[in-house]
């Protein structure tokens, strides 16, 4: 029951927001009494806090199996980019700004196991690329890291890129193109070019 009421309450929270759906929403939608939620999550902070770690613990599988599996560091990263979007539900509710927002100890939890789980993810990506002659070698592997991690950060905050103007698709598709361009050999602005018809056809 209680991995049940994560799922349904991650299908809200992503589509609606988690402040705009109540523990009567989550109760309805699954057909059983909110007694019984409480039975499992003693208030809504509480289940927020739950399905924010359990979908960040998923999305984290989730792109240690595509690194392990993907052919180059650029597929990877594309690879990345689609399962986070099939999973974040291309954001619409802007579940980020409503966790920031209305739940900012969770939000800071959550922002610090993102830098860790991501920092050492591109770490490993930039070396492999660097090996493979698919990135320059002179780059500065921690800096761009850490860059790369800024960036995909501040393109979900909403007061610079708000919603109503542009899609979060557009936004990670884009990033993705400008972070690559800049560090990518003659072999692997090939391979970019591919990927970048790829997704467009």
């Amino acid at each position: 029951m209680r991995e049940n009421i994560l799922h349904k309450s991650s299908e809200l929270f992503l589509t609606l927001g988690s402040k705009s759906v109540t523990m009567d929403d989550i109760a309805n939608a699954m057909g059983i009494s909110k007694k019984t939620i409480y039975v499992h999550f003693s208030n809504k902070t509480k289940l927020v806090e739950a399905v924010t770690f359990h979908l960040f613990d998923t999305i984290c599988n989730g792109i240690d199996h595509i690194c392990n599996t993907a052919s180059n560091p650029i597929e990877e990263l594309y690879s990345i980019k689609m399962f986070v979007m099939h999973h974040l539900k291309n954001e619409k509710a802007s579940p980020q700004y409503q966790l920031k927002k209305y739940y900012p100890q969770i939000h800071n939890q959550l922002k610090i196991k993102q830098f860790d789980k991501m920092h050492k993810s591109v770490e490993d990506s930039l070396m492999h690329g660097v090996e493979t002659e698919v990135f320059r070698n002179t780059i500065d592997v921690d800096f761009i890291s850490r860059m790369y991690f800024t960036g995909m950060t501040g393109i979900k905050d909403n007061m610079f890129f708000p919603t109503e103007h542009y899609q979060m698709d557009y936004l990670m598709e884009s990033y993705l193109e400008y972070h690559l361009r800049a560090i990518v050999t003659e072999k692997g602005l090939e391979i970019l070019n591919q990927f970048i018809t790829k997704n467009q056809s």
